[in-house]
Parts: C-alpha cells; sequence; structure tokens
C-alpha cells in the first residue's frame, strides 16, 4: 500500500485507507478506529501522495518529508502533535531546515507530525514514491534502445 492510496478528508479526524469505489465516490477505511465510511464527491480529499510542503528551493513531497522524520527517529514515532509550537518548529526544522516559514504553518506541522505516526502505528514504513522504487531489467532495458 502506497501513499496514494492512504487519504485526509476534511471534517474528519485521522488518515484513511481507500478500499473501493463506488458510483458516487469510494469507500474508505479509518486507520484509527478500522470504521469503513462512504465518501462522495461534496467531501474535499487530500491523497497523501500529491501532497508537497514548501521549502525555499523548491516543493518536497510528502513521502520525502515521511522518509525523512523516519531516518531521524530510527522508525520509530515523532515527537506529538500536541507539543509545544516552539518544540514543533525546531523538530521540524531539523526534518526539514530549508522550510518556507512563511508559507509552513505550526498547523501543518501538527497535520504531519500526526499523520506521520498513525501510519508508524499502522505498520507504514515505505514512504518512496512509486517512481522512485527500483526498475525492472525490462524497463531498463526500453530505456536502453
Amino acid at each position: 500500500m502506497g501513499l496514494d492510496k492512504i487519504l485526509a478528508i476534511s471534517g474528519k479526524p485521522g488518515l484513511y485507507e481507500l478500499t473501493a469505489q463506488t458510483r458516487g465516490g469510494f469507500v474508505a477505511k479509518s486507520l484509527l478506529d478500522e470504521k469503513k465510511i462512504a465518501v462522495n464527491m461534496r467531501h474535499n480529499v487530500s491523497i497523501l501522495s500529491e501532497i508537497a510542503i514548501y521549502t525555499y528551493t523548491e516543493e518536497i513531497p510528502l513521502g520525502e518529508v515521511f522518509q525523512k522524520i523516519k531516518e531521524k527517529e530510527n522508525g520509530e514515532e515523532a515527537i506529538s502533535h500536541k507539543a509545544s509550537k516552539k518544540e514543533l518548529e525546531d523538530y521540524f526544522s531539523e526534518v526539514l531546515p530549508d522550510y518556507d516559514e512563511d508559507r509552513v504553518y505550526t498547523s501543518d506541522m501538527k497535520k504531519i507530525f500526526q499523520w506521520y505516526n498513525i501510519l508508524i502505528n499502522n505498520g507504514f514504513t515505505d514512504f518512496t514514491a512509486e517512481e522512485e522504487k527500483v526498475e525492472s531489467p525490462e524497463n531498463k532495458k526500453d530505456e536502453e534502445e
């Protein structure tokens, strides 16, 4: 399961896993309590693989930020999203030193740390994007021709 199957739904706590598509939307399972909900087109849904964090030079995909947190914490939980503003900002600047302080708010940091901890607690440890994974020999052969 990649980040392209993990959703944040506006107005709903936590994260959700996309489980099935329906005519009017899809079914998602909460990673917090495993309850399934029907999500229609009226809901504001964000797919984690499409979220990026502003830095002064570029936008860093959320998966890369999660990977940096994982490396810092050796695969364990990160700081609590309920920590003080100063603690969150200090920790975030260790993970992503050149983040854009004018465009990345403390509320964003809270979400990132909360989401990371939810994913780690659910056994999710692969934050690399699908394109970054090792290519099969057939793909390399096609590129060489």
